[in-house]
């Protein structure tokens, strides 16, 4: 349905119906005036100026003083319920502004989720008011909701390079070959990478930082696995490996359990591990709030600590 325009409502202002709010509530111009500080007369041009623009009195004396005529009345409505709204824009404009309050939307990728919650859990100890929007994703998901501005920060290894951004180192985040232990290879030594070629590879799907790492060495070491299975998460894969499907180019930080209870064994494959690094990152368009900034300094500062020991 086409809106109705009534031109007599692009006359009106805020300061006006303040002032109209402030006579009703005082009785009187005086009163409304002291209450504004403001001079009777500049009180009396603003009612003078609703007047006009809706084209019928606002206001009429009685014995208890200046009260709303009928259409005043309606207009003392529309005065009461515009304060009401902007006291409650003044409150939430409060709660961003400040530390101790406001919302913060996170991307991370799928990988790091091994540690991030635990570096979001100890911000939120300092700063309980401070609400956390989590969003996890593979590199692509996470890096395209950074460009259009969907998130305020993202955790994740290599920084885009398709638009600008502001990053800031949080630690290194090693790449090693996994196997079960039984694995042929299990108790080998400085095993050659162009030796596995025959061996079944369980790969990440295109678009993860993984998997953009996984291809960078096959391609380098001029080789292709004679077969891959995609996998869509990193506990798949885990599980995969484990269950003897084959072998994974993987994130140390997703297998240190694993790996310490002797699930899994990481393969001694000469040139790895691969020393990817983790970063916090900012699109440099997006304007942070007290509450992003705080978050940022704190994952910049202590998130290092909070990284999986393989």
């Amino acid at each position: 349905m086409k809106e109705k325009l009534y031109p007599w409502a692009r006359q009106l202002t805020l300061k006006q119906l303040r002032g109209f709010h402030a006579v009703v509530g005082a009785g009187s111009i005086s009163g409304a005036a002291r209450k504004l500080h403001l001079t009777p007369p500049a009180v009396s041009l603003q009612i003078r100026g609703l007047e006009n623009a809706t084209g019928i009195p606002l206001l009429e004396r009685s014995e208890i003083g200046l009260v709303p005529t009928l259409g005043g009345a309606a207009l003392y409505t529309l005065a009461v319920n515009m304060h009401s709204v902007l006291y409650e824009f003044a409150e939430t404009l409060d709660e961003l502004k400040g530390v101790d309050h406001g919302i913060v939307s996170v991307g991370v990728v799928s990988t790091a989720r091994y540690f991030a919650p635990t570096v979001l859990a100890e911000f939120n100890k300092l700063y309980p008011e401070v609400k956390l929007q989590l969003s996890v994703g593979n590199r692509e998901i996470i890096v395209n909701k950074l460009g259009n501005l969907e998130l305020d920060i993202a955790i994740t290894g290599l920084p885009p390079d398709n638009f600008e951004v502001e990053s800031e180192y949080i630690g290194k985040h090693p790449q090693i070959i996994i196997a079960p232990p039984d694995h042929e290879y299990s108790t080998s030594t400085q095993i050659s990478l162009v030796s596995l070629k025959d061996q079944t590879f369980l790969l990440r799907e295109p678009g993860s930082g993984t998997r953009s790492v996984a291809d960078k060495l096959f391609k380098n070491a001029r080789f292709m696995p004679a077969s891959g299975i995609e996998f869509g998460s990193n506990e798949t894969i885990k599980q995969a490996v484990m269950a003897g499907m084959g072998i994974a180019l993987i994130s140390a930080h997703t297998v240190a359990a694993e790996l310490k209870d002797k699930r899994l064994v990481a393969l001694d494959v000469k040139g790895l591990p691969i020393n990817r690094k983790w970063f916090v990152v900012k699109n440099q368009k997006k304007r942070f709030l007290p509450s992003a900034q705080a978050l940022w300094n704190f994952i910049a500062r202590s998130g290092k600590r909070y990284l999986p020991k393989p």
